[in-house]
Order: C-alpha cells, then sequence, then structure tokens
C-alpha cells in the first residue's frame, strides 16, 4: 500500500479519479449484459468510495 493522503487536496484528487472510472466503467456497460454479480461490483466499489470519504472525513490534518 502506498503513503495515506493527508492533505486535502491530495484526498480529493483521489475521489476524483476514482468517481471518473467509476463513470468510466458505467459508460462501457452494455445494459443487455449486466447480470447480478456485475452489479454486485458496482455496488462494492461505490461502497469502497464512501468508506474513504468517512475516512478522509475524520483523519485529523
Amino acid at each position: 500500500m502506498g503513503n495515506p493522503i493527508t492533505n486535502k487536496e491530495g484526498q480529493l484528487a483521489f475521489l476524483n479519479y476514482r468517481l471518473s472510472m467509476f463513470a468510466d466503467l458505467l459508460d462501457a456497460i452494455e445494459p443487455e449484459t449486466i447480470d447480478t454479480d456485475d452489479i454486485d461490483r458496482l455496488i462494492k466499489i461505490l461502497d469502497e468510495i464512501e468508506a474513504k470519504c468517512r475516512e478522509f472525513k475524520h483523519r485529523a490534518l
């Protein structure tokens, strides 16, 4: 693992990058072929982003 992101700008850049990757993933999905496993993976990614938001919110700067 890398070093913790300790500044607000770095945290925001990290979250923007993760959300951008998630948006790209959504754009690439074919609605006709998506299954429940795919949806579960999407939910897991959102849960990870949410957890990182909470971590950054509570991290002392």
